[in-house]
């Protein structure tokens, strides 16, 4: 809204500036004009479940269903969104008195979630630069109420990635403490500089007792659909589809029918995603070279994050609202992705905002043009 007011160039919310592609927009008109407008069956249509089953195994390996030979039908929900899956794996997990280990910063939408299941959240803060995991921490944090782990890779809003050492230790911690796993994985098909995406859903050790939850919108730049899905074992997804049914029971029909002729017949997208998106990272990176911003990695997403500690000693709220009002560049503070309580003493120790580059050359070039004059 503030953005809009000012007439800002808003490279504040995470969502694209362009279309999806001409395929998929001609192929969710035709279904809707053939009709295709009424409830899908509450897991998802069969063929967009066949096709996420498809992938999964064209990318990590990993076959679902294998045994029944019923692809995805057994592994696979579609959902309304990433985020309602997310809070479905929640419920469907978390029970009273639960603890939860989240890290900050995270996706505002875990804690509510956690707090609604009647479980505590234990944030552990991940550090600028690099915002890796300290295992260590992590390990001295498990107690006999800790539940569930939830990882995002790559990760919003810093944009890290998770390794193969890093995931081979939350297996093994998953295993040594009888513990969950909730994997949020929307950015999966976005990583840059030749960096592989570690999935949950290439380490079995992890799969059995995890819930990894993707996004259609971050992918096919059609966040507006709101359409997400969850893959789990069909014990663990058995029980995510009892609260499923109870939330939006089923999702959008003609955008499942859409996305499943996508992944069918245009699956060049999904492998050319994290090219694209590097282009535009270092379009950005290189606009921005002679600022007076410090840039910090950005190995996934299609964020970016700034350190403007040579430009200003505001708060990253303060400075966010004036970067709008008065410069004209709409940008997200950092603070509010950390524990309400560490808030203030983040704000004290950090001054860095996130940029979103899912925007046309044109938007990146001219905000960065504004920045540089900072």
């Amino acid at each position: 809204m503030l953005a809009n007011q000012h007439r800002a160039i808003n490279l504040s919310q995470g969502f694209p500036e362009f279309d999806p592609p001409d395929f998929l927009k001609d192929k969710i008109s035709r279904a809707i004009n053939d009709g295709k407008n009424q409830y899908a069956p509450s897991n998802g249509v069969p063929e967009l479940l066949t096709q996420i089953a498809k992938m999964v195994h064209d990318r990590y390996q990993t076959h679902l269903d294998a045994e029944q030979r019923l692809e995805g039908q057994q592994n696979v929900t579609v959902t309304s969104g990433a985020t309602e899956a997310l809070w479905v794996a929640i419920q469907t997990l978390v029970r009273q008195g639960d603890e939860v280990i989240i890290f900050d910063p995270a996706y505002d939408s875990y804690e509510p979630a956690i707090e609604l299941a009647g479980g505590t959240c234990c944030r552990i803060p991940l550090e600028a630069p690099g915002y890796s995991i300290d295992w260590s921490l992590v390990e001295q944090t498990i107690n006999p109420q800790t539940r569930a782990i939830i990882i995002n890779s790559p990760h919003n809003p810093t944009g890290s990635i998770l390794s193969k050492t890093d995931l081979q230790t939350l297996q093994t911690f998953v295993e040594k403490y009888d513990l969950y796993v909730i994997s949020d994985e929307v950015y999966e098909h976005i990583t840059f500089d030749g960096l592989p995406h570690e999935s949950v859903l290439s380490y079995p050790g992890l799969f059995k007792r995890a819930f990894v939850v993707s996004s259609f919108g971050k992918t096919f730049h059609c966040t507006g659909w709101k359409m997400g899905y969850c893959v789990a074992p069909h014990e663990l997804m058995a029980e995510f589809r009892k609260v499923h049914q109870y939330v939006t029971f089923s999702s959008f029909t003609p955008a499942q029918i859409a996305i499943a002729q996508m992944l069918k017949e245009q699956p060049s997208h999904v492998t050319e995603l994290a090219n694209f998106y590097q282009e535009k990272r270092d379009l950005l990176i290189k606009a921005l070279a002679d600022s007076r911003f410090t840039i910090l990695p950005s190995s996934g997403t299609y964020f970016l994050l700034l350190d403007y500690s040579a430009i200003s000693e505001l708060k990253d709220r303060e400075f966010c609202k004036w970067l709008t009002e008065e410069v004209g560049v709409a940008a997200i503070p950092l603070s509010p992705f950390y524990r309400k309580e560490r808030q203030g003493e983040y704000q004290q120790n950090n001054k860095v905002i996130r940029l979103c580059f899912a925007k046309n050359d044109d938007t990146l070039l001219e905000a960065a043009e504004v920045l540089c004059q900072l």
